[in-house]
């Protein structure tokens, strides 16, 4: 009997002793490192799109941001996209439709910032008392969720006649307030006082 019963272990003990040594082969055989980076996330696209267009409602359900772009490439490791002839228009209820435009972008995760690469522009249309102004820069970054945007590249400003250049620029679309940084030069029209706050720093 009692043979009987050892004889009805030993394969159950020789499966274990397979797993165990297959176990510890495989643990022997993977390159140094490689538990850590199982599972780790590679900077490698997870989908892309073509003629891509997201928009962005505000908490009433009214529309936002809109952001239109020729191609899009979203990354899995830091969620981040990014396109190419990216266009975001902001919609500000009681204010001029405010566009911005370059050759290439990226957005966040979340969404809340866009970066705007290479000949890029902000273009503000007119408004009851205010002129059409246009800012042109090689960079900047848009703060979705504040209608802000900024930039610490050069900056030029064209604002009705006026004309202004600066080292960075801060603009507030919902205040209406934009600050200048650095060397800011220009030719300001007499009309034109209420271009906002300039500094230098």
């Amino acid at each position: 009997m009692q043979r009987s019963g050892l004889s009805a272990w030993l394969p159950l003990v020789a499966m274990a002793a397979l797993a165990g040594i297959t176990f510890w082969l495989l643990q022997i055989n993977l390159p140094s490192g490689a538990q850590t980076a199982i599972g780790a996330k590679k900077h490698t696209p997870d989908y892309f799109a073509d003629n891509f267009a997201i928009t962005m409602l505000d908490q009433s359900g009214v529309t936002q941001y809109r952001i239109n772009a020729a191609t899009m490439v979203h990354y899995e490791d830091d969620a981040a996209t990014h396109v190419t002839e990216p266009a975001i228009r902001a919609f500000t209820p009681g204010q001029p439709t405010v566009t911005s435009t370059a050759r290439r972008g990226v957005i966040n995760g979340d969404s809340s910032i866009v970066d705007l690469y290479d000949n890029a522009r902000i273009v503000r249309e007119p408004g009851a008392s205010d002129p059409r102004m246009e800012a042109d820069s090689q960079h900047f970054r848009v703060f979705v969720n504040d209608d802000v945007i900024e930039t610490e590249k050069p900056v030029k400003l064209l604002r009705g006649p006026s004309v202004t250049t600066a080292n960075a620029m801060v603009y507030n679309n919902v205040t209406r307030e934009m600050r200048l940084f650095g060397q800011v030069r220009g030719m300001l029209a007499a009309s034109d006082s209420a271009l906002g706050r300039t500094s230098s720093q």
